[in-house]
């Protein structure tokens, strides 16, 4: 796969905590455009330390990330990334930080310079789409684990992202809610990297699996999708 065909290339990176032991060890790693990679792991292995390095919130000991067909080293240059590459995070509750849904929600396409107006209107359309129609006013904290899943990824996807990085989307979704995320992943052009313990919601999206173990990434064979 050619450099130019690639939207997040990492080589050689390094990680560890304060402890010294090494998340992640030479890892390297390519997403191409339109490319849905699900990434598996035991629990500790490192996945959500990769997609928070691929966004700039932690810098690799080691190792060259480049993004977009540029190397990213300084926060000036993450701040580029960050206004293209959508991180729903693991836990809900580290992404819902406004009083109501809808001010969840329009917090990045305002702050990537939508007009008051089209925020609204990207709102409707992506709670619309994840299910939570008539939600706009709904406190956010007082939302259901499963409830808060959604409007948390809903405001990943209003800001209409190049690329999304999903950090276990299915977690604590009901059997409606988790097949209704599935046709809306399934559906996107973006490119985007899917971390989960539930194999066959990624074969369903993804079109292979990497997995992580001892600080790189190795085949897991071909998704369904």
């Amino acid at each position: 796969m050619g450099l130019d065909s690639n939207v997040i290339r990492l080589s050689g990176v390094c990680f560890s905590y304060r402890t010294g032991i090494p998340v992640l060890d030479g890892l390297d790693f390519e997403l191409g455009r339109r490319e849905k990679i699900g990434l598996i792991g035991a629990n500790g292995s490192g996945k959500t330390t990769l997609l928070h390095l691929i966004v700039g919130l932690l810098r690799p000991d080691a190792g060259e990330i480049e993004i977009f067909g540029k190397p990213r080293r300084s926060e000036d240059d993450f701040r580029e990334v960050r206004a293209r590459v959508g991180l729903l995070f693991q836990d809900a509750e580290d992404q819902l930080f406004s009083p109501t849904v809808a001010e969840d929600v329009a917090f990045g396409p305002l702050n990537l310079g939508k007009k008051a107006g089209e925020a609204v209107a990207i709102v409707r359309e992506t709670l619309c789409a994840v299910g939570l129609d008539g939600y706009e006013s709904r406190i956010s904290y007082r939302l259901s684990a499963g409830e808060k899943r959604l409007a948390s990824l809903a405001g990943v996807l209003a800001m209409r992202p190049d690329v999304l990085l999903l950090d276990e989307p299915s977690g604590g979704l009901d059997d409606d809610s988790r097949e209704r995320v599935i046709e809306i992943l399934s559906e996107l052009p973006q490119a985007m990297v899917v971390i989960s313990h539930d194999r066959d919601f990624l074969g369903r999206i993804t079109t292979s699996t990497l997995r992580l173990e001892r600080g790189k990434l190795v085949s897991d064979g071909v998704s369904g999708n």
